[in-house]
C-alpha cells in the first residue's frame, strides 16, 4: 500500500487546494489563518509526494492506468495551489498586491516561453526551429530554473504574508517561521527528488531535444 502514498498526497492537495477556493470565493469570514494553514500543508504534500513516488514505485507489471498521466496529475494539483492560494490572498489579504504579483509573474512566465520555446503557452515537445532552446539549451535551462527560483520565492512570499496577516500571536507567527525555515533547508539539501522537480521543465527539454 505504501506505492499510493504518493498519489494519496497529490489527491490531498486537489482537495485542499479546492477548500482554500470555497473558503476565498463565499466566506467573507474566512480566518486568514487557516487559509495559511491549509496552504502549508498543500505545499508540504507537493514537497513529498515526488519523493515518496521514487522511494515506493508500483512493481512492474502492477502499476496502474491511472499512473500513465501521473506527472500531469501533479502538473495540474501544483496549478491548483497556486490559484487557490493567490485567490484567497487577493480575497482575503491584500487586494492590490496579490494583483501584482500575478500579474508580474504571469507576464515574466510567459515571456519565458516565448523566448525558450520559440511561442506563448509553449512546451518542450513543440519548440520552433528559431527557439532558445533549439539554438542555445544552456542558456535556455538556467532561463527556466531562474523562473523556476522566482516561483518559488513568489509561494514564499504569499506564505510568509499570509502568516503575518492572521490574528495570532506574534510569539507563535515567529515560531511559525523558524519551523517553515527549517523544512525550506531540509527539503533543499536532503531531499534531492525536490531539487529535480524544481528542474524538470529543462530535464523534459533536454530529452525531447536529444530524440
Amino acid at each position: 500500500m505504501k506505492e499510493y502514498f504518493a498519489d494519496l498526497l497529490t489527491l490531498i492537495r486537489f482537495i485542499i487546494s479546492i477548500v482554500l477556493i470555497v473558503l476565498a470565493v463565499f466566506n467573507s469570514q474566512a480566518d486568514i489563518g487557516t487559509g495559511f494553514l491549509l496552504f502549508a500543508i498543500a505545499e508540504l504534500t507537493d514537497a513529498f509526494d515526488g519523493t515518496c513516488a521514487a522511494r515506493w514505485p508500483f512493481p512492474k507489471n502492477k502499476t496502474p492506468k491511472y499512473r500513465k498521466y501521473a506527472a500531469q496529475y501533479d502538473m495540474y494539483a501544483d496549478a491548483l495551489t497556486a490559484i487557490a492560494a493567490i485567490l484567497f490572498f487577493i480575497l482575503r489579504v491584500n487586494l492590490v498586491a496579490g494583483l501584482i504579483i500575478t500579474i508580474s509573474y504571469g507576464i515574466i512566465a510567459l515571456a519565458v516561453e516565448a523566448i525558450v520555446y520559440g511561442r506563448l503557452f509553449g512546451h518542450p515537445d513543440n519548440c520552433t526551429p528559431n527557439s532558445l532552446a533549439k539554438r542555445n539549451f544552456k542558456l535556455a535551462k538556467k532561463i527556466i530554473l531562474a523562473r523556476r527560483m522566482l516561483y518559488i520565492a513568489l509561494i514564499a512570499l504569499v506564505t510568509f504574508w499570509l502568516l503575518y496577516a492572521s490574528n495570532w500571536l506574534l510569539t507563535v507567527k515567529i515560531a511559525i517561521t523558524v519551523v517553515v525555515l527549517i523544512i525550506g533547508v531540509f527539503l533543499w539539501i536532503f531531499l534531492s527528488q525536490r531539487r529535480h522537480n524544481i528542474s524538470r521543465d529543462a530535464v523534459h527539454i533536454e530529452k525531447e531535444l536529444s530524440k
